[in-house]
């Protein structure tokens, strides 16, 4: 039996992770009292008899707890405090064999940002197959439902339902252009420059599409969204969670799909001369509690 305890359970991803765990018969979750979740020291003895501890905080608090849980736990972090920090590993283990061992081996692991998973899954190995390089400029744009703003996000599209409220339309964020999951991107492409970032929030609950549209003659070698679909599809072709379209994406794409999934879907679409480039997946599942317990189980060996 695996102790596990949710530090942050009442959250969107918390909530998430009870239900998807409480639904297993190898894990035991330990409850904290509520009126006991800001006492360091009830925290810290229900940490004690934790065997893997996730972390649904905000960031300041997500580094506190942090720096309380047993050295010997399994530490899985959803928060963005980590992410970047030394002695943690980034939890995305599709991206490489050296990823997924790496995450295997790991006490520490930072689950990625919902944006930054789909941005990495299509960058990373273009840039590790020598498609693309690493001073490429790039632009995003990534619609995701309202679920991704958490709590108060979510109340305030579902108390405000009104035929002339705004929420009804896409809303473009983050106008400065410093998302916070920009770091993260940058960190583990290895990217030289800062891309153009654009998320979107939309009036669905969960879903997710997160693109980048390339030249392809900026690209170092010679290639077609025919000829680069066939690549993706080769190097994510041991993989179960992350998967390429068969064909050429054609007309439109639905940015709810997925939804209730734990799967990523990469979907590439254009021409000779330019391409589009998709990842579809549910930003509560492999963008959040999905992936926590994707890597709770490589850890554990499960």
């Amino acid at each position: 039996m695996i102790h596990v305890f949710i530090d942050g359970q009442a959250g969107t991803t918390g909530l998430q992770l009870e239900q998807r765990l409480r639904a297993r018969d190898d894990i035991n979750l330990l409850i904290i009292d509520p009126s006991l979740r800001k006492d360091t020291a009830a925290k810290r003895a229900i940490m004690e008899q934790a065997n893997v501890i996730f972390l649904c905080l905000p960031d300041e608090e997500a580094r506190v707890s942090a720096a309380m849980a047993p050295k010997n736990s399994l530490v899985i972090d959803a928060s963005t405090a980590h992410r970047t920090a030394p002695g943690w590993v980034y939890g995305l283990p599709e991206l490489s064999a050296q990823h997924r061992a790496a995450v295997a081996s790991a006490k520490r692991i930072a689950v990625p940002g919902c944006h930054a998973s789909g941005f990495l899954a299509l960058v990373y190995p273009l840039i590790a197959m020598g498609l693309l390089a690493p001073d490429a400029q790039l632009s995003c744009t990534s619609l995701t439902g309202y679920s991704g703003g958490g709590r108060g996000l979510i109340e305030t599209y579902e108390t405000n339902r009104v035929s002339y409220d705004p929420l009804h339309a896409p809303r473009p964020y983050a106008l400065g252009l410093t998302h916070k999951h920009l770091p993260e991107m940058m960190a583990v492409t290895g990217l030289k420059r800062v891309p153009a970032f654009c998320p979107i929030v939309d009036d669905f609950y969960r879903g997710m599409a997160t693109s980048i549209t390339l030249h392809n003659d900026m690209l170092m070698k010679p290639e077609t969204a025919e000829s680069i679909r066939g690549k993706l599809a080769e190097y994510y072709a041991d993989q179960s969670c992350v998967y390429v379209a068969r064909e050429l994406g054609n007309g439109t794409l639905y940015c709810n799909w997925g939804a209730g999934t734990d799967d990523l879907e990469i979907t590439v679409s254009g021409n000779d001369a330019q391409t589009l480039i998709t990842a579809r997946f549910d930003n509560l599942g492999k963008g959040a509690s999905g992936a926590a317990v994707q890597n709770m189980e490589l850890m554990l060996g499960l």
